[in-house]
């Protein structure tokens, strides 16, 4: 990690948007995890930046870049593209500066954040079905009106900003050896290495920087391996926060330099890392702040002295958490869904339900039917999501069925 200012933020630069974000950021708490320090095998600290105002770090960014404005550009308003925390983000710095916010957002944008971001004081027009679409709008609307565009993460203002969480999390863990954050354009990890890569200069030394992306859009991973800014198609992914298509310019080359590595999460490895940070550490995120716990989870950290995650935002819709608690349950072998034909004759559902019983475990869903294919006449098709311990329970209800005379099969969704 040499020659730290080719592409970063300088450190000046950093400190000075601290000093401007000050009166508005909160400094989030800095919370141990001995579950995550178990399963990483070295001591484990969470950035809650979930509790964070408007629900994320974005306000740090998106503070700084308007603050800087001339006052004429402020005269002419800001407007910006997102599907959450980005507007959220720009809306209430834009209400603490005075300056008037018109945010675009794709139809069909979760309710919570469409409505957060009204409330912030930003005029909020839905146009189109995907961040893209938002995006092409803004840019129409910059260059009809002369709004000032406010990008996400491409910027060297908004870069800054988000760096000044290095400069926390250095004051809360001064002996840190490493840091994970999510990656989406790239703005938090790019300002977050800029700033501990230059602080820990001063005192010799490094820190190891990790990013992770969601494996269904990971352009970073790709980018990182070929060594050149590299375009995919994202395909759907719970981490919606971290959904793109490219890297952002500055960024890359900011994470290609300070950066050590990038690795990738299914989606199943996220609503189990939802699942762990409501059970174990009692924190809200949302999925695209989870990732890095996702990635300890399944070993792609190997331990190496204090780690920080960084849980970037936990502006969840209540009816994604649902969706995302229920396939985490079901990724840890914590929610059984199976199948088995039974003899169309009384007392054969009663049968089953009082085996499961027996295996202290809970059904919470029955689907009874004559009619599904395949099966004969003289059956029925019972189909069953059952609550377990985890997967040696779940194994043990499987036999205890198959003692039972029944051949109950698994579902996978």
């Amino acid at each position: 990690m040499s020659d730290l200012k080719v592409a970063g933020p300088t450190l000046a630069e950093i400190e000075e948007a601290r000093e401007r974000v000050s009166h508005v950021v909160h400094r989030t708490p800095m919370e141990s995890s001995s579950y995550l320090s178990k399963v990483l095998g070295a001591p484990v600290y969470l950035k809650c930046e979930n509790l964070q105002r408007t629900g994320s770090y974005k306000i740090r960014g998106a503070y700084n870049r308007l603050s800087r404005l001339s006052d004429e550009e402020k005269a002419n308003g800001v407007v910006a593209a997102s599907a959450g925390n980005h507007a959220q983000g720009v809306a209430l710095a834009a209400r603490e500066l005075g300056i008037r916010a018109t945010i675009f957002m794709p139809v069909g944008v979760a309710l919570p954040k469409l409505q957060a971001t009204r409330d912030y004081g930003a005029d909020v027009v839905l146009s189109g079905h995907s961040v893209e679409d938002a995006l092409r709008a803004a840019s129409e609307f910059s260059e009809t009106t002369g709004a000032v565009f406010i990008p996400p993460f491409d910027h060297p203002d908004v870069i800054a900003g988000q760096g000044t969480l290095g400069l926390e999390i250095l004051e809360q863990v001064p002996d840190v050896e490493t840091i994970i954050a999510s990656i989406g354009g790239g703005g938090l990890i790019a300002g977050v290495a800029s700033a501990v890569s230059q602080m820990r200069a001063r005192t010799g030394g490094t820190i190891r920087v990790i990013g992770v992306q969601a494996a269904n859009s990971a352009p970073y991973a790709l980018s990182m391996k070929l060594g050149a800014l590299t375009t995919v198609v994202p395909t759907p992914t719970i981490a919606d926060g971290i959904a793109v298509s490219k890297p952002g310019v500055l960024n890359f080359e900011i994470v290609r330099e300070l950066v050590d590595e990038v690795v990738t999460v299914s989606d199943d490895d996220t609503a189990r890392a939802l699942l762990v940070l409501l059970e174990r550490a009692k924190q809200v995120v949302e999925p695209a702040g989870a990732v890095g716990v996702a990635a300890v989870l399944t070993d792609q950290v190997r331990p190496l002295g204090k780690t920080v995650i960084i849980l970037s935002g936990g502006n969840i819709d209540p009816l994604m958490m649902e969706r995302v608690i229920s396939r985490g349950l079901a990724a840890s072998d914590r929610y059984l869904h199976f199948r088995v034909m039974l003899p169309d004759r009384p007392g054969q559902l009663s049968r089953v339900s009082e085996i499961i019983s027996e295996a202290n475990a809970n059904v919470v869903e029955v689907l009874h039917t004559r009619h599904g294919r395949g099966l004969q006449i003289s059956e029925v098709e019972l189909e069953l999501s059952v609550e377990t311990r985890g997967p040696d329970h779940a194994e043990q209800v499987m036999q205890r069925l198959r003692d039972g005379g029944f051949d109950p099969q698994l579902v996978r969704s």
